[in-house]
């Protein structure tokens, strides 16, 4: 059916490929990352949630 049309593999994507699926042994927890967890994490879903009930309590007020 599809004869003759082989892939040509382009080595940066197969490398960052195989970084991705080895990501789990890789990984160091730095500075870093702990920051990275604790602002996307923490912070972020913390403001969010503040920033809805703000806006719930003051359009149910109005």
């Amino acid at each position: 059916m599809g004869g003759g049309m082989e892939v040509h593999k382009n080595r940066w994507i197969e490398e960052w490929n195989a970084g991705r699926e080895n990501l789990e042994f890789n990984f160091r927890w730095t500075r870093r990352s702990l920051a990275v967890v604790g602002l996307f994490g923490l912070a972020v879903p913390i403001l969010v949630y503040k920033g809805i009930v703000r806006e719930f309590f003051t359009t149910s007020l109005a």
